[in-house]
């Protein structure tokens, strides 16, 4: 069962963006993709709202994200969206197994 929480950054004047560019300029980013467990860590810009950022961070179980929580990590994440005064919105989503039908509504 993987979990998946999504994120909204939202700040002022662009600062959402400037925090993502600084997220993976720094290489935060790409340290957080190669943690043990973590299977998505992406960051999308909705097209109807420019001061929100979008992450998508899935990792393989609850202990995977407990893990990620309690590293040092999360202190330089906290520094940065201090930095850049943003407020979070979570979406958390627990994955299930979908009916095979659904299959017939996706194009590949």
């Amino acid at each position: 069962m993987s979990i998946t929480v999504n994120l909204y950054y939202t700040g002022k004047n662009g600062a959402a963006r400037k925090f993502v560019e600084e997220m993976e300029s720094s290489g935060t980013a790409t340290k957080i993709r190669a943690e043990q467990g973590n299977l998505k860590y992406r960051y999308f810009c909705p097209m109807d709202d420019p001061e929100t950022v979008l992450l998508i961070d899935s990792w393989e179980s609850q202990e995977a994200l407990d893990v990620h929580h309690a590293s040092p990590m999360m202190q330089t994440l906290a520094e940065m969206r201090e930095k850049y005064d943003l407020r979070m919105v979570a979406e958390r989503y627990v994955s299930a197994e979908g009916p095979e039908s659904d299959e017939q509504f996706l194009r590949k």
